[in-house]
């Protein structure tokens, strides 16, 4: 039986494992873990993430063929193939801080594999790495190791959150990256016959392994690219009474094109698209194309006007100011279907009222209290270190209250925010939340999913994004806030 390890029990590592370990069941797979919690959460009826249709697969092979451990160096001796799914926060501090990616854990990760082989290995870079990484990783197995082959693999994930599973079930592509010798084919080889068991030949790729590396940021960069192109065509359309909805499906239907990530919303989020950003800026940098990072940076700096823009909106519509009001926060999640908070616009569109001194109320269906407290007091990418632990700020979060539906979050307040677009707040009852409100009662759609007319008709006023402006705030145009 071959034997497949992965350390790392995260967002990628578990889900991940979990789908190989429902299709090849002739295949051990163990999850490794330093951390005692995550891996009991991954052993109990409680996963430690939400994603749907992971707890199905879990629970199908969860003591068959996929084990989740915290005795780490065990199951990576035993290993034919390791996938490393380690942490690469954002450097906070040194050289490269605010861009470049911290490697510390990858490091870690080679070394131990190092010390610990006694046999061949297959060495596979899962989450994502700066180019060249495979290099620096190879040069530490070697020179650690004696009489051990080691080969190193690229095989990035391309994983939405919300839709993983179906994204691992039946994926776009499968990217294998490896070096180009006969045991480095042979290796590619071996990792392609693991996803053939239920990807189709055509869907797996393989190239170079620099070309892999490289590939899960330019996609990347590429999907952002368009959220802040649509974003910096829906601050044109507020301004010239188009509607961004109307634009983005004239603009989507060129095949060329497509529909796909041209909906404006207060910005993009998740743990991926600025940092692999901010990573291929650095590397860009480093390789003296300045140009080139400049292009790619300002993809970036439309993303934090977008929700710096929002909350001036929000601001400026409600007779500048809203200190002492409240404002009810409708999702908090950077996307619906997951509870994933990290790098959500809703942090820094919070931030941004309770700086004003707002009092904010929010509800979301899936992210804990703890969670929102410790989001809102941290400094920035601190959530990608083990510092997060340690909140720096917990003044910030003693204008918030987290509360258990929308109802109550928008009993008494004075407006709302609709910051993730979860399928329930298109349903709600928003002539019940009108007259629970107070008067004059504003909705700031950040997602644009609800019915502007309708909302103006039950005596709302409503700003959604990218849309014709409501005759009220036709006549109190936005003002330019400091960050």
């Amino acid at each position: 039986m071959v034997k497949i390890c992965c350390i790392g029990a995260g967002y990628v590592g578990g889900p991940t494992m979990a789908v190989i370990a429902l299709k090849c069941p002739k295949i051990l797979v163990t999850v490794v873990d330093i951390s005692i919690s995550r891996i009991t959460a991954w052993n109990s009826d409680q996963l430690p993430i939400y994603e749907p249709g992971l707890d199905e697969v879990v629970k199908q092979c969860r003591g068959k063929n996929l084990f989740f451990s915290t005795d780490v160096e065990k199951h990576v001796s035993e290993a034919d193939i390791i996938f490393v799914s380690v942490n690469t926060p954002t450097k906070t501090r040194g050289l490269g801080a605010g861009k470049a990616p911290e490697l510390t854990y990858w490091e870690s990760a080679a070394r131990m594999i190092a010390n610990v082989s006694t046999s061949n290995k297959i060495v596979v870079e899962k989450s994502t790495v700066p180019v060249k990484t495979a290099e620096a990783v190879e040069r530490i197995l070697t020179f650690n190791s004696s009489n051990i082959s080691y080969q190193i693999l690229s095989n990035p994930e391309f994983l939405a959150e919300g839709t993983a599973i179906q994204d691992l079930l039946n994926p776009d592509r499968v990217l294998i990256g490896g070096r180009e010798t006969p045991d480095g084919q042979k290796a590619v080889q071996a990792l392609k016959d693991v996803y053939s068991h239920w990807v189709p030949e055509d869907r797996i790729i393989t190239t170079n392994l620099w070309s892999a590396e490289l590939s899960k940021l330019a996609a990347n960069a590429f999907l952002a690219q368009r959220i802040s192109s649509v974003n910096a065509m829906s601050a044109l359309c507020e301004a010239t009474g188009a509607n961004v909805s109307q634009v983005s499906n004239a603009v989507g239907k060129d095949t060329r094109i497509g529909p796909k990530f041209l909906n404006a919303s207060v910005g993009f989020g998740g743990s991926c698209f600025q940092k692999d950003i901010l990573n291929l800026v650095y590397i860009c940098e480093c390789n003296g194309l300045t140009e080139v990072a400049k292009y790619w940076e300002q993809v970036i700096k439309v993303n934090d006007y977008q929700k710096n823009r929002f909350v001036n909106r929000v601001v400026s519509s409600m007779f500048n100011t809203v200190s002492g009001k409240k404002i009810a926060i409708l999702g908090f999640a950077f996307k619906k279907d997951t509870g994933d908070t990290r790098e959500t616009p809703a942090i820094d569109v919070c931030r941004g009222l309770l700086g004003d001194k707002a009092w904010l109320s929010i509800y979301d269906p899936q992210v804990a209290e703890d969670q929102i407290k410790k989001d809102l007091s941290m400094n920035k990418f601190d959530w990608d270190h083990p510092v997060h632990l340690q909140p720096s700020n917990t003044a910030a979060v003693n204008q918030v209250s987290i509360v258990g539906d929308a109802y109550e979050a928008t009993k008494d307040a004075h407006g709302i925010c609709i910051l993730t677009e979860w399928d329930e707040f298109k349903t709600l009852d928003f002539q019940k939340i009108f007259d629970n409100m107070k008067k004059p009662a504003f909705v700031f759609d950040g997602r644009n999913i609800v019915n502007v007319k309708k909302l103006r008709e039950i005596g709302f006023i409503v700003y959604s994004i990218g849309k014709p402006l409501d005759p009220w705030l036709k006549d109190t145009p936005a003002v330019t806030r400091d960050k």
